[in-house]
C-alpha cells in the first residue's frame, strides 16, 4: 500500500491536521505522522472571534506522531502533507524536515501545504516561481520566497496544492487526492 507522511508539531492546528489524517487512509493509502520527534503531539484550535483582529489559539486534541523527521526515509513516501497552525513557525528550522520537503520537490511527488504550512516550503526554497496560496497572513512569505500569491482555496502548480485555511479542507485534499491517485497509478503502471 503506498505510504504518505503527515506533518505536525506542537501547536499544529488541528482541524488542518485531522481532515487529512482520516480523509487520507479512506482512500486506501497509509498515513504516517512525522514531528521532530515521535510522542504525543499537542494541537491547537484556532478561530477570530467576532471582534478580534487576529486568531486565537485554543487548546485542542493530542496526535501521536509515528515517526521522527530524522528517521523518515522519504523516497518510501508516496506523497506529503504540511499541516498548518503555529508549528511551521519552528518546524521550518528542522534540517531533516527540510531534506524530506526537497526531496519531494526534487522528485516531483505530490505535496499538500495549508495556511502556515507554506513557511516550511518557502524556508526549504522549492515554490520560486510558482503559484500558490496562504492563509493572508502568510502571504509575505510566500512572496519573500519567490512565489505568487492567490487568494483562492485552493491552487495548484506543479506537484504542489496549497490552501488558505481549513475552511478549504474539501477543496484541498480533492485536489491533492488527484495527484495522488495519478502518482499511484503511474508507480503500479510501471
Amino acid at each position: 500500500m503506498a505510504q504518505v507522511l503527515l506533518v505536525i508539531g506542537d501547536a499544529t492546528e488541528q482541524m488542518d491536521t485531522l481532515y487529512p489524517y482520516f480523509r487520507i487512509p479512506e482512500e486506501g493509502y497509509t498515513l504516517h505522522v512525522a514531528a521532530p520527534e515521535a510522542r504525543l503531539i499537542h494541537m491547537v484550535a484556532h478561530q477570530v472571534p467576532p471582534g478580534w483582529d487576529v486568531t486565537r489559539e485554543f487548546e485542542g486534541y493530542k496526535l501521536p506522531a509515528d515517526i521522527a523527521f530524522r528517521d523518515v526515509r522519504e523516497e518510501d513516501y508516496l506523497g506529503l502533507v504540511i499541516s498548518g497552525g503555529r508549528a511551521p513557525e519552528y518546524l521550518r528550522y528542522d534540517e531533516d524536515l527540510l531534506r524530506i520537503t526537497r526531496h519531494f520537490f526534487a522528485t516531483g511527488k505530490p505535496v499538500a501545504s495549508i495556511c502556515h504550512g507554506i513557511e516550511i516550503v518557502a524556508t526549504a526554497d522549492v515554490i520560486r516561481g510558482r503559484r500558490v496560496t496562504t492563509v493572508p497572513k502568510c502571504k509575505f512569505d510566500a512572496e519573500v520566497c519567490g512565489a505568487t500569491f492567490v487568494d483562492a482555496p485552493v491552487v495548484v502548480d506543479g506537484n504542489l496544492v496549497c490552501s488558505r485555511t481549513w475552511w478549504d479542507s474539501a477543496p484541498w485534499m480533492r485536489e491533492f487526492l488527484k495527484l495522488l491517485n495519478a502518482a499511484r497509478d503511474a508507480v503500479a503502471g510501471s
